[in-house]
């Protein structure tokens, strides 16, 4: 059952406008993802999935990640639109963030700008933004988007959306 829709106030999209299957654009947004006063990734070259109910995940350039702060992590999963994906710890210092970015090294032809790009969940970093704005981790354990204020929902992840 689909949940009734936010009010979208000027200047706001509705994820709910987005399209299913999901796809993906370039975004010239500046995105920045920093802890422990490291900065792990900075860019204004990300590329934006967009999927029905969810907010945006930005899949950040290769060389726009710091070099030396990702690790291969165990484990992958399978998107039914962008194909099979591995995961990634990020090492700041003698601090090891597990499993928090997702790339995809072969992507499917629809998603192909995503390869060797890599989306982090939002959560363990110490600040993460969109344009200066501090954003808000997607609900649950396992959806990465980036919630700003350029954004209506409500967002698939939290408690009862399992069926959306």
């Amino acid at each position: 059952m689909k949940p009734e829709r936010d009010p979208v106030a000027p200047g706001q999209r509705s994820v709910w406008d987005f399209p299913r299957p999901a796809i993906a654009e370039p975004c010239d947004a500046h995105v920045r993802i920093e802890h422990r006063g490291t900065i792990i990734a900075e860019t204004r070259e990300a590329v934006c999935t967009f999927e029905t109910s969810h907010p945006p995940s930005y899949y950040i350039p290769p060389q726009a990640i710091t070099p030396g702060v990702l690790r291969r992590a165990t484990g992958s999963s399978f998107c039914e639109w962008k194909g099979a994906a591995v995961y990634w710890d990020v090492v700041v210092a003698d601090t090891v963030l597990p499993r928090i970015g997702w790339s995809y090294p072969s992507p499917s032809a629809s998603f192909a700008r995503l390869r060797d790009h890599v989306a982090f969940y939002a959560g363990p970093f110490d600040r993460c933004t969109v344009n200066g704005e501090v954003v808000i981790p997607q609900p649950g354990a396992f959806y990465g988007g980036w919630i700003t204020s350029g954004y209506a929902g409500p967002f698939k992840g939290g408690p009862g959306s399992m069926g959306w």
